[in-house]
């Protein structure tokens, strides 16, 4: 499919990056499953060895399925490229690895979900790396936070729990001033509801497991590159910037220009990180894609209607959904989310943790699962789950408190979801 900014979202999401497969006419995407790629000679293996032709090697670093994907994934967001990997975790670590090193850290919104804050908070501590947390409502408190050692920030444009919607714009207006990228997880919001490099994000990070593939099938993740970030302008990216060694000197900013991150992620990344996204879970998400804005527009057209309901049942405390008129969040949904504020909330049930735990367990058309962005409503006790790890500061600020409970709204019939959760809200709170 040539490239041209005519076509509309839903026909890239079906078209983009693929194209009828050269040997046998396919017109779906084929899996290639295979672990290794013969090359014509060897003046063309060792051109593809050198970064001097594209092409594919071996599967940990290209693969004609994942390719399709990420093609797919950077036209939707509206990057230069994008690089695929085994989880949205593993695209959080791609995505700071060319970043980072030993002293330097990140600021991070305190809005995340709680496996990223403990990523963040913890596991990075090994690598050398820190994470600071601010709440990147506070634009002062974010300038403040950063240093001489700040080589990104980070955040949810719709935060996991809470469905809080980030100020993009001016929190990449604050990374610009700085010179640093700003990295946003799209996660929530799918490039349908909101495209973070047109607000000024450097990198966009998914994980495919949710919305993108929307089956609860595989795990995936994905790191786009807007291609819009200067790596050499200031001596804080050497890995960018500088002669790699691993490549006899080249210089990826130099060399590849406004690709060169995506370079990075699959020449050094997926080479020596190994995470990498099997063909399989590659053409699973390629499906799902497909029928992304059907899928969304259902999701946030039940979530409208359940929030509603909700807030205004007696049995519940509060709704954190940016789509209700009542959320300090809500005026920022024309503008960062203009197809809506997506399907993913919390709700604060009167009762307290023991009234939680009984909701979940008496739901019926609600899964109880430590996952969202499924076509099936989700719901899950997010402090005593996702965010358990988390001190009691932690989970009040990342929307994760001990009488809340987090769902994902499915695209059932909106009838049978509020009939469910009303029979659970009784038993839970009687």
């Amino acid at each position: 499919m040539s490239d041209t900014p005519s076509y509309g979202f839903d026909t890239l999401q079906i078209h983009a990056g693929a194209r009828p497969d050269p040997a046998t006419g396919a017109r779906q995407t084929p899996i290639y499953q295979s672990t290794a790629f013969v090359f014509r000679d060897a003046e063309h293996a060792a051109a593809l060895f050198n970064l001097q032709e594209v092409g594919f090697i071996y599967s940990r670093l290209t693969n004609p399925t994942v390719a399709v994907l990420q093609e797919r994934i950077a036209t939707l967001e509206g990057g230069v490229g994008a690089v695929c990997c085994s989880s949205g975790h593993a695209a959080q670590i791609m995505a700071l690895f060319p970043l980072m090193q030993p002293g330097c850290n990140i600021i991070a919104s305190t809005r995340l979900y709680g496996g990223t804050v403990t990523q963040f908070s913890q596991t990075i501590k090994r690598f050398g790396w820190s994470a600071k947390f601010v709440d990147f409502d506070d634009l002062d408190a974010v300038r403040d936070a950063i240093d001489d050692n700040t080589r990104a920030i980070f955040g949810e444009a719709i935060a996991n729990p809470g469905g809080y919607i980030m100020d993009v714009r001016a929190v990449a207006d604050v990374a610009d001033a700085a010179g640093l990228p700003l990295i946003i997880d799209n996660t929530s919001a799918t490039p349908y509801l909101c495209r973070p490099i047109e607000h000024g994000a450097t990198l966009v990070v998914h994980s495919t497991t949710k919305y993108l593939t929307g089956n609860g099938t595989v795990t995936g993740g994905a790191v786009v590159d807007s291609g819009k970030f200067d790596w050499a302008a200031s001596g804080k990216f050497p890995s960018m910037s500088e002669p790699e060694p691993a490549y006899h000197g080249l210089k990826f900013a130099e060399t590849f220009g406004p690709l060169a991150f995506t370079f990075h992620g699959i020449a050094i990344g997926l080479r020596d990180l190994g995470m990498t996204m099997n063909p399989q879970a590659a053409h699973y998400t390629l499906m799902g894609i497909e029928t992304l804005s059907l899928r969304m527009e259902r999701h946030v057209e039940n979530a409208v209607k359940l929030a509603k309901w909700l807030e205004a049942d007696p049995r519940v405390d509060y709704v954190t959904y940016a789509g209700l008129e009542s959320s300090p969040y809500f005026d920022r949904v024309a503008t960062v989310c203009p197809r809506g504020a997506g399907a993913l909330f919390t709700f604060a049930v009167k009762g307290g943790y023991e009234a939680c735990v009984k909701l979940v367990d008496s739901l019926e058309v609600f899964s109880h699962v430590a996952n969202l962005g499924d076509t099936r409503s989700l719901i899950i006790h997010s402090a005593s789950t996702t965010h358990r790890q988390l001190t009691a500061e932690q989970q009040e600020a990342a929307g994760a408190a001990p009488n809340v409970v987090r769902v994902s709204i499915g695209i059932e019939d909106i009838d049978d979801l509020i009939a469910d959760l009303d029979q659970g809200l009784a038993k839970a709170t009687s």
